[in-house]
């Protein structure tokens, strides 16, 4: 019958919650050391804060994880949902992770706040795509919309060309000084990384909704 609850939801249901939550926190970590790599301020001990938090959020979602397939041994298409769930929490502190990272790069060289303006400006552009990529995968999460599916690939496409293009750039011109050379490539490698757990969050949303897996 429709509409009636099982007994393994709630579990799913908090494992959803908490899911949404790390999003969040993710987000604003990578949205605030955005701002710190291009800006003349601090912000490494609170995302450090929020990176040790979204670690031990996944381990109790791991944890949730494993006590659902023990305690209620799920069919098929749970058995999909709750697996996929534990890869995106991972997902989840990887943003963290790396935000801590370029915040750490930040105050090791000063972020690219005083280096050539393209590189400010290439950094800051590059940001904004993944940020809005990050989003758009906590948003797909939630609602399950093909739109924002279409439009997470195009982006990580984008992203991908631009991670290249920098490379290719910097290789070009002699003048770059070498903390802004260190500082930019680490800054738009991790950009590029976030981008990629962020196509990993998409794929895992797929197999759950589809069980179709994507490579």
């Amino acid at each position: 019958m429709r509409g009636v609850k099982r007994i393994i939801d709630p579990g799913l249901e908090e494992l959803s919650a908490t899911l949404n939550k790390m999003g969040e926190l993710a987000y604003y970590a990578v949205s605030t050391t955005l701002r710190e790599c291009v800006e003349d301020w601090s912000a490494y001990s609170k995302i450090r804060e929020i990176s040790d938090a979204l670690i031990l959020m996944a381990d109790y979602v791991e944890d949730k994880v494993f006590e659902l397939i023990v305690r209620f041994q799920p069919v098929a298409s749970d058995l999909r949902t709750i697996k996929s769930y534990m890869k995106i929490a991972y997902d989840f502190a990887r943003f963290g992770r790396y935000a801590l990272d370029m915040s750490y790069t930040s105050q090791k060289f000063h972020g690219v706040r005083n280096c050539e303006a393209w590189i400010t400006s290439y950094i800051k552009e590059m940001g904004e795509k993944t940020l809005n990529m990050v989003r758009l995968s906590i948003d797909f999460l939630r609602d399950r919309n093909p739109q924002l599916a279409e439009k997470i690939v195009q982006i990580e496409e984008e992203i991908d060309k631009m991670y290249f293009d920098f490379l290719d750039e910097l290789a070009r011109r002699s003048d770059t000084t070498i903390r802004c050379a260190v500082s930019s490539v680490l800054i738009v490698r991790y950009l590029e990384r976030i981008a990629d757990h962020a196509t990993y969050v998409y794929k895992s949303i797929i197999y759950i909704t589809t069980g179709q897996r994507l490579f």
